[in-house]
């Protein structure tokens, strides 16, 4: 697994949490103190993990909580957002033109797994339906041709090199000409590394780039160096805009969160990631994806979906007149034209924190004719709308022939309209008046330590 050991640690933090009988004040502070635990022991940056802690703490305690949704769940979706925040929210592609040759030239330290990851890359990119040629640009290792050769035999790319050229500027210019006449979607230049020689190294790198004018500079980087990788992506990035990073390295290593936020915090994209020893251990950075995988949650996306539908609150104006019992069947209209998919009225209850009072039959009846109603209310007059009580005799068969209904269905919408109405001025009334989530006092507002759960 990839950063098994700080992976498998989140992910008892978290569980520990979602074992736990009470989510309150004493239980999020615990989360954060294993957190902390796990990030610093991974060697991330201790101000960055106490600035990380410090707001997933405030906003586990003092968020305002949709209904529906438990304070654990919350608290989890909190974790997983801090932290993909720090490693980049969106997967950066690739820069790739259609119909011309693409140059990358791939820069880094020696011994960062920049020769094993060039193939890694191009097996993966020829997968993806690209063609892909490899230069053997590195003139200062011994024996880096023929590794590059044999590693590229195996993953069936072509590689172009001349082991008896001892200038990296010529053989690159030669490898970039030769893959453009066969009209090689992708050429690939691999350069030398130099062992803690950044100097030389840029150097090297800017008389190439400056020859063969790659498209995209692909630095590679140690994930086993942990914060001190930071040094290199600042370094390189400064004297070339890097447009992709590769982190290598992360299958055995216990610094790698350290080297993935230091990295990050450059600015610079991190694009691929190396999972482990063999051609195919090479993954796109997918932030999100990779911290669900670390929490270890198979059902993650099951709970951020639920999460994010409680949150996604109808229109604030529309859930007044809804809860003071006043509205119309255009609010109705508006609010169902604004909820999408999400919307049957039990559902627009429930996301007003009233839905677990709603009858289920009530709900069935608003889900299965849902479609049907906003046909029947867009062939009404906006008087209609605004005053349903006008709506008898002549106007019913208008409407039911307007939309192609039943004189039946508008009293089926009719009665459901009237039924919503009591239903909620009769909570009104027992509850003493409502207001809305999110708002003091609301209903499904989850304030600390009353309703924790």
């Amino acid at each position: 697994m990839v950063l098994g050991k700080l992976g498998s640690s989140l992910h008892k933090a978290v569980q520990k949490l979602l074992r736990s009988s009470i989510v309150d004040e004493k239980a999020v502070k615990e989360l954060v103190k294993d957190l902390q635990r796990a990030l610093l022991q991974a060697d991330v940056n201790v101000h960055l993990v106490m600035d990380l802690t410090k707001r997933i703490e405030s906003r586990s305690l003092k968020d305002d909580i949709a209904p529906g949704v438990s304070r654990r769940e919350y608290v989890v979706k909190v974790v997983y957002e801090e932290i993909t925040d720090i490693l980049g929210q969106k997967v950066v592609p690739l820069t790739l033109t259609p119909n011309k040759s693409n140059i990358y030239l791939v820069v880094g330290i020696q011994g960062s797994g920049k020769t094993t990851n060039i193939v890694k890359l191009a097996k993966l990119l020829k997968k993806e339906g690209h063609s892909v040629g490899i230069v053997a640009a590195d003139t200062f290792r011994a024996g880096a041709y023929d590794q590059l050769q044999q590693l590229s035999e195996r993953a069936d790319v072509p590689c172009f090199g001349d082991p008896k050229e001892k200038e990296s500027i010529t053989i690159a210019k030669r490898g970039v000409k030769h893959y453009k006449s066969k009209k090689t979607e992708i050429i690939l230049v691999d350069t030398a590394g130099r062992h803690k020689e950044e100097k030389g190294l840029i150097r090297e790198m800017k008389q190439i780039a400056k020859t063969v004018k790659p498209d995209e500079i692909i630095l590679v980087v140690d994930g086993t160096l942990g914060q001190q990788a930071s040094t290199q992506a600042e370094a390189f990035n400064a004297a070339t805009p890097i447009g992709s990073i590769i982190v290598t390295k992360l299958d055995g290593s216990a610094r790698g969160g350290g080297a993935l936020s230091a990295v990050a915090a450059t600015g610079a994209p991190i694009k691929y990631i190396g999972t482990g020893e063999k051609v195919n251990d090479l993954e796109k950075f997918e932030p999100k994806k990779f911290v669900g995988q670390l929490l270890g949650m198979a059902d993650f996306e099951s709970l951020l979906k639920k999460v994010e539908d409680a949150e996604a609150m109808p229109d604030k104006d529309l859930a007044k007149a809804l809860l003071s019992g006043k509205f119309s069947l255009k609010d109705m209209m508006a609010q169902m034209d604004a909820m999408g998919n999400v919307g049957s009225i039990g559902k627009i209850l429930q996301m007003l924190g009233l839905g677990y009072k709603v009858p289920e039959e009530m709900q069935d009846v608003a889900t299965e004719n849902l479609e049907k109603w906003k046909v029947i209310m867009k062939s009404m007059t906006d008087e209609e709308l605004e005053n349903p009580k006008l709506i008898r005799g002549s106007r019913t068969q208008r409407i039911a022939r307007g939309s192609g209904t039943q004189p039946k269905d508008i009293k089926e919408l009719l009665k459901q309209y009237s039924q919503s109405k009591k239903f909620i001025k009769q909570i009104r009334k027992r509850r003493g008046g409502l207001r809305i989530p999110g708002m003091p006092g609301a209903i499904g507002d989850q304030k600390l330590p009353r309703g924790s759960r």
